[in-house]
């Protein structure tokens, strides 16, 4: 038979030194045994392989070691240790409570505990997947759990801490272990990989780390499969290759083609990745993350949030240049409404296709007029509509959205049209004494020197007003008459920067216009388009007259053929 160990548990951590990933953790640990702080119970909870067997049993070793070091690690010599590295110790006992979850299992424990060690200070019970005990099995553990004998500790491990009881987690020392992250698990797998004469790629080594998800028993595991495929070397392309992970190459290419608006390019790499078996939502979540990376690799001081090797960073720095922030916001936002539509698609090909389109079409630069916003509209004839006539509701542009206004009905302003820029002058304007105010004059009309001169008039879809209506409803979430409006009613683009509401009666309106003020600046800071206007039109509900009797069935028809009446009274019939 073979000698060969796997490298989980050839690698197995012997010393808090050597625990990958949980220095926190552990240093508390080390300083609770050198001040002799013992609690009777622990709780490590936390992902699968992460540490926290392994750090119970380093801890019930430690505290048992005859002649621990001046670190207060165990001295692996003395007859403790040698009998627990040799697995005959007595004073540490281990339960898998995934198998032994009965009551008549933690009565057998419970008697076990009665009995004092014959070598060391501690017997140390450590009860595996302990939120696998049934409910009879916690409450029989509750008692001894609390007031056990003075020589006794517990060590409960779980993976699931919301299962256990909360009267088990009172009586406990709450230990939550972390995901290890990537580059700690990349240097112990540099480590492990020299140890055994095996060289590596270190962004190959990357792949294996992030394929295990934070657990290093699952990283070693990884490894030993890399190399019994690739022998004493391992490449990334093998390590792609053998993990089926899509290369970071895709994720690049596709960027330099959504930044020089290549769609077919784009759709044809789409095609490519799913002809060669992945999955779809993984690249979609990929690509997610690259963009992300991106982002990150723009500022210095967030490039360390980059977890990846040195000359993948590189890389990175290279394309966060070519691509401006706003783009990297708007891409994002495009496949993050992708991955929240992805699931409950029918046709997942066409909404990712779509999603790629969006993300190579140009940005449409917002564009700039001459004409200031207007702090009030100019005077003109005041004209009264007819009553017969239900008059358009309107709102003046503002240039920035202010939701902390009152509530005020919607002015009738004129639209603003562009006109030859004035010359300037400046004036002061008293405000208070001894202050003055320096503002600029326009025309004979004040103007705030603090609102911008420009204002935006980006284009908008159908689409994108739909979706800033929707997102009213969240501003008034007190206004429940005016969150059903905005449910049953929606506006329509009528014109360029014009919208239409449609409602059925004036009441509506009326209560409409209550909040129009901060429904339009809402409107504007959602659209970017600082010219939107919206017209109220008020269109009478008049419901259809049905006929249900003979009498009304008759009148009916008789009024649309008039021969009807005289066939009636010709031939003398009569209504039933």
């Amino acid at each position: 038979m073979s000698d060969y160990i796997v490298s989980a548990r050839k690698y197995r951590p012997t010393t808090f030194e050597s625990v990958v990933g949980q220095k926190a953790l552990t240093e508390t640990l080390r300083n609770a045994i050198r001040q002799g702080h013992l609690a009777h119970a622990y709780l490590f909870c936390g992902p699968r392989g992460v540490g926290k067997t392994t750090c119970a049993r380093i801890f019930a070793k430690t505290i048992n070691c005859l002649h621990p070091t001046d670190s207060h690690d165990a001295c692996n010599e003395c007859e403790s240790c040698a009998a627990f590295n040799e697995q005959r110790s007595f004073n540490i006992h281990e339960l898998d409570a995934a198998s032994n979850n009965s009551v008549e299992d933690i009565r057998t424990l419970i008697q076990e505990v009665r009995i004092p060690p014959q070598v060391g200070k501690y017997s140390v019970y450590i009860i595996d997947e302990v939120h696998m005990l049934s409910q009879g099995a916690f409450n029989a553990l509750l008692k001894t759990l609390e007031e056990p004998p003075s020589y006794a500790v517990f060590i409960l491990a779980t993976t699931e801490k919301h299962k256990v009881l909360p009267t088990i987690l009172s009586r406990c020392q709450v230990y939550d272990f972390q995901r290890i992250t990537v580059m700690d698990m990349v240097h112990h797998l540099e480590y492990v990989a020299k140890t055994e004469g095996i060289s590596a790629e270190q962004e190959g080594l990357r792949v294996v780390a992030e394929k295990a998800d934070g657990g290093m028993r699952d990283a070693l595991s990884i490894f030993d499969q890399l190399v019994a495929f690739c022998g004493n070397h391992i490449t990334y392309a093998q390590a792609i290759e053998v993990l089926n992970v899509l290369d970071t190459d895709y994720y690049f290419r596709l960027t330099d083609d959504a930044l020089h608006h290549n769609v077919s390019d784009a759709l044809l790499l789409l095609n490519e990745v799913l002809q060669r078996g992945f999955d779809a939502g993984h690249f979609v979540i990929g690509m997610m993350q690259h963009l992300r990376n991106i982002l990150v690799s723009k500022d210095p001081q967030t490039l360390p949030l980059l977890e990846t090797s040195q000359a993948a960073q590189q890389h990175y720095v290279d394309q966060a240049q070519r691509c401006e922030a706003q783009w990297l916001f708007r891409a994002l936002d495009i496949l993050n409404t992708l991955d929240i539509n992805y699931r409950t698609a029918k046709n997942k090909r066409l909404t990712i296709e779509l999603a790629l389109v969006k993300l190579c079409a140009p940005t449409s630069a917002p564009t700039s007029t001459s004409t200031s916003s207007i702090s009030e509209s100019p005077k003109a004839p005041s004209t009264s509509p007819s009553p017969s006539t239900s008059p358009s509701l309107s709102t003046s542009p503002s240039p920035s959205p202010s939701p902390s206004h009152s509530p005020s009905p919607l002015p009738s302003l004129p639209s603003l049209k562009p006109k030859p820029s004035p010359s300037l002058e400046e004036v002061a304007t008293p405000m208070r004494r001894g202050e003055t105010q320096v503002v600029r004059q326009s025309n004979g009309v004040a103007i705030d020197p603090h609102e911008p001169a420009v204002s935006t008039t980006s284009p908008f879809t159908l689409d994108q007003l739909n979706s800033a209506w929707v997102g009213l409803r969240k501003d008034f979430p007190k206004e429940e008459r005016l969150q059903m409006m905005l449910t049953d009613y929606q506006p329509q683009i009528t014109g360029e920067n014009m919208l239409t509401l449609t409602l059925t009666n004036s009441w509506q309106k009326d209560e409409f216009a209550r909040f129009g003020k901060q429904i339009m600046d809402k409107i504007r800071h959602e659209l970017h388009n600082d010219l939107v206007t919206l017209h109220v039109v008020v269109e009478e509900y008049t419901a259809k007259q049905e006929a249900y009797t003979s009498a009304e069935k008759y009148k009916l028809l008789a009024e649309q053929n008039a021969l009807l009446a005289e066939m009636r009274d010709a031939l003398n019939l009569q209504l039933e």
